[in-house]
């Protein structure tokens, strides 16, 4: 079949088209031909040689296709050995395209507990988008912060996948959303897709400004950060409210004042990509209708994933870079 192959870790011309052989049949695992893979900053760590992933090596963690056994259509679920309990993954918990080969491929063996049927109505494109990003974000906000119906959400950094399917999930559930961005041009594409408003957090005082945006101007009763910026996130949120932190592109290092952390009862709530049981509920949630497609910002074929990686790390997106094979 034909992949995408790393024989080194390094800048985007290091994931280069090759042939590779077609996934081995296990008992408990199932083969699935791609009809799309999406990208994630994940993959671009993975390139870069973050997770040490054995060379040569094929990435890709997002991907939905046919099973070749049933012929059914399913996404799957790149979290790999997730584990009996719910609150965090088991120690030998990995993300698919890590240490196995991944979805930049024609083909992709995954194990079965890993799949669930193609959301109706979804393109392959936006079915392929969903999983990391959509599991990410329910754990983020319903498993983790238990956002409910007539609450606050801020939003760190409108435009990424993360942050684009935050919204679609909050705006589903019921919260009233707000947003940061790089740009006047992604704080309307937010607006556009349900936020009811936001701020450039290119200014300085963009904390202040976010608080004066919440109700009643006394912040926001959840706030996403999916970049490391946290510490200055603090500063726009309600006395109580609740911080889930699952990034740190931005920043890896903050500084928090304690006493003004625990005099104000915050919570701090550190997460990752979810598992199984949030998988289900968030195609339960999709199911319902509530939850939009994943915005799709630009496809390549899969022999172009170099420039797909180029575009995703030039930052300038508004939603998923897809693959097709």
């Amino acid at each position: 079949m034909k992949a995408i192959v790393m024989s080194s870790f390094g800048e985007p011309d290091v994931l280069v088209p090759a042939r590779v052989d077609d996934p081995e049949t296990r008992l408990g695992w199932v083969t699935v031909k791609l009809h799309a893979s999406a990208l994630n900053w994940h993959d671009v760590l993975v390139r870069r040689g973050q997770y040490k992933s054995p060379l040569p090596h094929t990435p890709g963690a997002d991907g939905a296709g046919t099973r070749t056994d049933t012929g059914d259509e399913v996404v799957i679920l790149p979290s790999l050995f997730w584990g009996e309990r719910t609150d965090a993954p088991a120690t030998g918990f990995e993300i698919l395209g890590d240490h196995r080969p991944g979805t930049y491929a024609e083909y992709v063996s995954v194990p079965e507990e890993c799949l669930a049927p193609k959301p109706t109505g979804f393109t392959w494109e936006q079915a392929a988008a969903l999983p990391l990003v959509g599991v990410t974000s329910y754990r983020a906000l319903v498993s983790r912060a238990g956002l409910r119906a007539g609450e606050s959400l801020l939003i760190i950094g409108a435009g990424g996948g993360v942050s684009t399917m935050a919204l679609s999930l909050a705006s589903a559930i019921g919260a009233t959303t707000y947003v940061t961005a790089s740009s006047g041009e992604k704080l309307e594409r937010a607006r556009a897709a349900g936020a009811a408003g936001g701020v450039l957090h290119t200014e300085e005082s963009w904390p202040e400004a976010a608080k004066k945006l919440s109700p009643n101007g006394t912040g926001f009763d959840v706030i996403l950060d999916p970049v490391g910026l946290w510490d200055r996130s603090l500063a726009a949120m309600r006395p109580g409210g609740r911080l889930v932190v699952l990034g740190a592109n931005v920043a890896e290092h903050v500084d928090i004042d304690v006493r003004k952390f625990f005099f104000g009862q915050y919570s701090l709530l550190g997460t990752t990509m979810g598992g199984p049981e949030d998988f289900h509920g968030l195609l339960s949630l999709v199911d319902a209708g509530g939850v939009a497609p994943p915005t799709i910002s630009h496809t390549f074929p899969l022999d172009d994933a170099a420039e797909a990686h180029r575009r995703l790390e030039a930052g300038g997106e508004f939603g998923k870079v897809v693959l097709v094979p």
